[in-house]
């Protein structure tokens, strides 16, 4: 009889302990908000969240890739942009000096202006990104990954956006500026066409730029939703569900209260009691 007792003791004060441990568990997943303590919890579960850890690293970097290339984009815009103006600027000047009446002190001006026009499109060309990079690469455009399946250069190289025909635009600038210096009419008007060709050229560079700008925001969002799903997927299987993990921690407590007070009770028994 006493063997039996003292084993049922045993026997409660072992679930009476198990019970404090998943106490103490939901504590945890309660604190820490994760209901995965380890992986041997759920090892299906443990695998998919590893496997979505990855795919968000991977997201996250091409999403900074993205952001990159939207500001490099921009940046090269701009840069166009400007050397269009200038463009548009030189040709003008070299169309006032077509006239036949412009004296030689007007054509050195002219050509004065149109040389420094010149060296401002070689600086636009030289420009550097935010990491001190060349914006326009002096060999292949950078290419970028955006995706595990997807790159592609966001900005063209110097020799795509600078040069035209073979001749770099400045260049052209250049002779623009000996042409007019010299009042040579033929050569001024040779000089009109290569900066015309220059102007529509930089206009097309800069709806390529567009185009790629598009593209970036398309991917972006693809990108950001993509990683609010998988976001969502991972909070599904290691998030503690609060509402949840404190009714169980609730009823828990009063089972384990509970099962105290049945103990405290029985311990109180007399070995006379017991016996009888």
């Amino acid at each position: 009889m006493i063997n039996a007792v003292g084993n049922r003791m045993t026997r409660e004060i072992a679930r009476q302990r198990s019970v404090a441990d998943q106490i103490e568990r939901t504590q945890t997943q309660i604190s820490t908000q994760k209901k995965l303590l380890r992986a041997s919890d759920d090892v299906v579960a443990s695998r998919r969240i590893a496997t979505i850890g990855t795919a968000q690293a991977s997201t996250n970097t091409w999403a900074r890739n993205v952001k990159a290339a939207e500001a490099q984009v921009a940046q090269a815009d701009t840069a166009l942009g400007t050397a269009g103006n200038l463009l548009s600027r030189a040709r003008e000047l070299t169309l006032s000096a077509a006239s036949a009446s412009m004296n030689p002190a007007d054509r050195a001006s002219v050509a004065a202006e149109l040389t420094a026009i010149a060296e401002e499109l070689d600086s636009l060309a030289a420009t550097r990104d935010v990491n001190g990079e060349p914006l326009f690469a002096a060999g292949d455009a950078r290419t970028m990954r955006f995706d595990s399946d997807t790159s592609f250069a966001p900005v063209p190289s110097a020799a795509s956006a600078f040069v035209v025909g073979g001749n770099p635009i400045s260049t052209a600038l250049r002779d623009a500026a000996a042409a007019v210096g010299s009042g040579d009419s033929s050569a001024i008007g040779a000089s009109l066409e290569t900066l015309g060709a220059g102007i529509a050229h930089v206009a097309d560079q800069r709806a390529t730029l567009g185009l790629a700008a598009g593209r970036l925001e398309r991917i972006g969002d693809s990108l950001a939703s993509r990683s609010i799903s998988l976001s969502d997927e991972r909070s599904s299987l290691e998030d503690t569900d609060l509402s949840v993990a404190i009714a169980q921690l609730n009823a828990q407590n009063m089972t384990l209260e509970a099962a105290q007070a049945a103990f405290a009770r029985i311990n109180r028994q007399t070995l006379f009691d017991i016996l009888s």
